[in-house]
């Protein structure tokens, strides 16, 4: 710790003395850099740079930048239906931003989208950190001062930081975790553009080392319990002329005019429901790489052949880890210790590492792109129309509306939309950092504290918003030192609004849950009928309405 003494002579009187301490020069560490990476990076996926990305295309014009993969995408994406060009416009759209966005991106903003760049690990661009050009520039600098504590001209830079941390690799430059992996390969090369044969090209894609898409499939998983996946396929029943589960639809009034985009678009993600993703898909998916599992009718009993059971326990171990560490580290009079962070670190990083295998990659890009399109359908003005909003209450993203009416509406969770989108934009970074890292032969604590540090919004965001949806405290110590590993989805079933009654209906795990299936599932939420004849069974009829609110 630093101790300044100020001495300030008063005429007259005695010398006051001012004793002030604060926090001991933290020591910069190579793998700082990397954390500038994924969050930028992780950033330029947000909803409010893809929405910049595909208005103009969406308006007939062309992308901000990509044009070529633009071009070569929409001459190669056909669907064998008609009348589907805006669906499929949107489509490739939503591709093409992936495409662009993939790799490493730093300071992307919806208003650079036509001078940003997505590049390889080694071609990072950090001038935006010290340039400081424009407001926009200031305030990325100003972040990353605060979250590195030293500002972003000071030495070292992050620049020297990352060259530092990348390993060479023949003629191409990697991060150590991906050199580490190649190394267990063997001696096979690394071959570049379509190098998918056998026997010839046969060896290590270079693009997998040098520009790997930083993405992560809790992003998804929290927006499905959110209940942004439901909302949509309601909507598509509604469009479809599909009766909901209640004795009066309260979406009946959608009457979506041909004279607007929306029904168009509509009309081709119904016609294009048999090329997604299903919800057995995802769940499954779910399980392998993070153990984590959706309840309900729609869903499938789970038998996955490998699940991250560990996961839960780990990670919530270390965010309990990192708020000790928080409140030691705000104590001027200690210096923290990193040790437990860092155990936690190598715990949760070999879990995630070992879900880093079959679907990893292509579902979660796949995901992506699905619920990008969701997002942008449902933040179309037309659905203000059918989907009324409180306006005073102000959402980040436009599409957050369309979903908190949905909820209210088919009598749903009442927790806010708001909560389950955090924790996907915060979860997914915290373990972007984790499974990159090269934490399985970090042996200093300095890097675990300073990784506590860089990340202190993101886990203290995750914590509370946990906290604030399923009702489980993840910074609370307890006496035994374990911590809460209930599955969310359970958590989340059993804060389901109450009956009309008063009573509160029993967690039924396997068909307590989805409200509207997705895929060629059938309709999942019990139907008024259904309900009635289940409680006449006990000589007691239920009042209209209180069917339990589908949690996925």
């Amino acid at each position: 710790m630093a101790i300044r003494r100020t001495v300030t002579k008063q005429p007259g009187g005695r010398a006051p003395v001012q004793v002030t301490m604060r926090r001991a020069e933290v020591d910069p560490t190579p793998d700082q850099a990397l954390w500038v990476v994924i969050r930028n990076s992780a950033e330029s996926l947000l909803f409010e740079n893809y929405a910049a990305f595909i208005e103009p295309i969406m308006c007939g014009g062309g992308p901000p930048r990509a044009q070529g993969r633009f071009d070569h995408v929409r001459a190669k994406l056909q669907l064998p239906f008609p009348d589907v060009e805006p669906y499929r416009l949107l489509k490739v759209a939503t591709e093409v931003f992936m495409m662009a966005n993939c790799g490493v991106v730093i300071g992307q903003t919806e208003h650079n989208l036509d001078i940003t760049r997505g590049t390889t690990l080694e071609h990072a661009d950090f001038d935006r950190l010290t340039d400081h050009k424009n407001p926009a520039e200031d305030r990325l600098a100003d972040e990353e001062q605060l979250r590195l504590l030293r500002s972003t001209t000071a030495s070292p830079q992050v620049s020297q930081q990352w060259q530092e941390y990348l390993v060479r690799i023949g003629q191409d430059r990697t991060i150590p975790y991906l050199d580490i992996i190649r190394l267990k390969l063997g001696d096979l090369q690394i071959r570049a553009g379509r190098a998918f044969g056998a026997r010839e090209c046969y060896g290590i894609l270079r693009n997998k080392l040098t520009r790997p898409c930083l993405l992560e499939l809790i992003w998804n998983y929290w927006l499905e319990e959110g209940m942004l996946v439901q909302t949509m396929n309601a909507m598509s029943w509604r469009f479809q002329n599909r009766r909901g589960p209640h004795d009066r639809d309260p979406l009946a009034l959608v009457e979506i005019d041909p004279l607007r985009g929306l029904n168009n678009l509509l009309w081709g993600w119904v016609q294009d429901e048999e090329h997604r993703l299903t919800i057995p898909r995802r769940t499954y998916e779910y399980d392998h790489e993070y153990g984590l599992r959706l309840i309900g009718k729609a869903v499938p009993a789970i038998r996955g052949a490998d699940s991250r059971s560990r996961f839960l326990e780990g990670f919530h171990t270390l965010l309990m880890l990192c708020s000790i560490f928080y409140k030691e580290d705000d104590d001027t009079t200690v210096v923290a210790d990193g040790f437990p962070v860092l155990n936690a670190l190598r715990d949760v990083h070999l879990v995630l590492t070992q879900g880093s295998h079959n679907q990893y990659g292509d579902l979660p890009w796949t995901a992506r792109q699905e619920f990008l399109m969701q997002q942008w359908i449902l933040a179309r003005p037309e659905m203000r129309e059918f989907l009324p909003r409180r306006i005073m209450v102000d959402y980040p993203e436009p599409w957050m509306d369309s979903v908190e009416t949905m909820k209210t509406l088919q009598g749903w969770t009442d927790t806010s939309i708001l909560h389950f989108r955090d924790m996907a934009i915060f979860g997914e970074k915290i373990l972007l950092s984790i499974r990159f890292g090269e934490w399985t032969s970090e042996i200093h604590q300095e890097a675990a504290a300073n990784w506590a540090r860089y990340w202190r919004p993101e886990v203290q965001g995750y914590t509370y918003a946990y906290r604030a949806a399923t009702g489980a405290d993840l910074a609370a110590v307890h006496v035994s030192g374990q911590v809460n590993a209930t599955l969310p989805s359970v958590l989340l079933s059993q804060r389901l609004p109450q009956r009309a009654d008063g009573a509160r209906q029993p967690l039924r795990a396997a068909s307590a849950q989805r409200a509207v299936t997705d895929g060629a599932q059938p309709r999942a939420l019990p139907s008024g009928s259904q309900r009635r004849r289940a409680d006449g069974a006990r000589q007691r009829k239920s009042p209209a309405g209180s069917e339990p609110p589908a949690r996925s």
